[in-house]
């Protein structure tokens, strides 16, 4: 998507691979809005530890930097084939325990290990690694494309849509989930407003939703999290559309950044339609209901402080809370099927309970 720079306009993917240095490369997302840098990843310990401190954040972008972060494992072992099993497997676990309830993570990397099993000597598999790495994040990228051309049909000329976190291109590859829809709308000449969740505790709604809408020359507005229910009442939100870290194919339960669960009843209270942009890696098999999804608990001081620029550019962290008080962190919730309108997805746009249509 396009960034905005002193040199002019410049197209970026949120992550990619250099495979000459070996290095997974990426947007780093901690610094936004308030610098945009590119930061190196020498090795898999250092991508996951990206992962896990989220300098990458969002299903597609952690499922395509997981397949990336596999495949620089896989370039960088020295020995013989069965002790390169192993090695995969080490790669794969360090990699998989960042972050338990994004499903895009561990698909991306089983993507990338189905072809690598083809492989009949080292060199043979580690070919196979980076090739299927750069297919899954190029799908990824046109996945949400497709989401897009799909979603955009739901967004009338002059509609106003409230969105909650970052479900955007620096969520994915590129494009976004969620956003997609909107920019899609954007370059057929429609005039939309987006009411940005600010989404606490990180504040990826008013860093970088807002952030990219501004690349992209889109009207916004960033609003506090529980100032939704009032423009809702107030008849100032058309649609809602949201994104997912994973989607329960059996039933269409959604889980998906914090708040996201209060949004959609309060959407269904207000006769609001409520919709969730997937790419199909986003998509679980395996459970069957949202309540099987693990939620992660992400450390309390990310509640209790704020990060920000001083004025002088420079990145400071304050608390924002009682010196003495703890605090819980949730980063995820389950919206049940019931409250959402329909899913849109690369293949077309589908009630939750027609998810399992998908399966091939």
């Amino acid at each position: 998507m396009k960034v905005k720079t002193d040199k002019g306009t410049k197209e970026y993917r949120t992550v990619w691979f250099d495979r000459e240095s070996n290095a997974v490369r990426m947007i780093n997302q901690p610094l936004l809005p308030h610098r945009f840098e590119i930061i190196d990843l020498k090795n898999y310990r250092e991508t996951a530890s990206a992962i896990s401190n989220m300098v990458v954040r969002g299903a597609g972008a952690i499922g395509a930097t997981g397949a990336y972060g596999l495949a620089q494992g896989c370039l960088a072992f020295r020995g013989n084939l069965k002790d390169f099993w192993k090695h995969v497997e080490k790669v794969y676990q360090t990699l998989k325990n960042t972050r338990p309830t994004a499903v895009d993570l561990v698909n991306g990397m089983d993507f990338v290990i189905r072809e690598v099993k083809k492989g009949n000597s080292l060199e043979e598999c580690q070919e196979l690694a980076i090739k299927t790495s750069q297919k899954f994040a190029d799908e990824d990228a046109e996945h949400c494309k497709m989401i897009g051309e799909h979603g955009e049909k739901l967004i009338k000329n002059g509609f106003r849509v409230l969105t909650h976190c970052n479900a955007g291109w620096l969520a994915f590859v590129d494009w976004g989930s969620a956003t997609a829809p909107m920019y899609r709308a954007k370059r057929k000449d429609k005039e939309i407003f987006v009411f940005v969740d600010e989404t606490r505790p990180r504040l990826q709604g008013a860093r970088l939703t807002a952030w990219e809408l501004s690349q992209e020359g889109i009207k916004h507005a960033i609003i506090a999290d529980n100032a939704a229910g009032y423009y809702m009442k107030r008849g100032e939100v058309d649609m809602v559309i949201v994104g997912s870290d994973r989607t329960v194919a059996e039933t269409g339960d959604v889980a998906n950044k914090i708040g996201t669960y209060e949004k959609a009843v309060l959407a269904k209270e207000n006769n609001i339609p409520f919709y969730v942009a997937i790419p199909m890696s986003t998509l679980d098999w395996n459970l069957g209901s949202g309540e099987e999804i693990p939620i992660e608990e992400r450390d309390g001081e990310e509640v209790l402080f704020a990060w920000g620029s001083d004025g002088k550019g420079e990145r400071v962290k304050v608390r924002v809370a009682n010196a003495s008080s703890l605090a819980r962190n949730p980063a995820f919730d389950v919206t049940p099927a019931k409250y959402i309108t329909g899913i849109i997805t690369p293949r077309g746009i589908f009630k939750p309970e027609e998810l399992v249509k998908l399966k091939d």
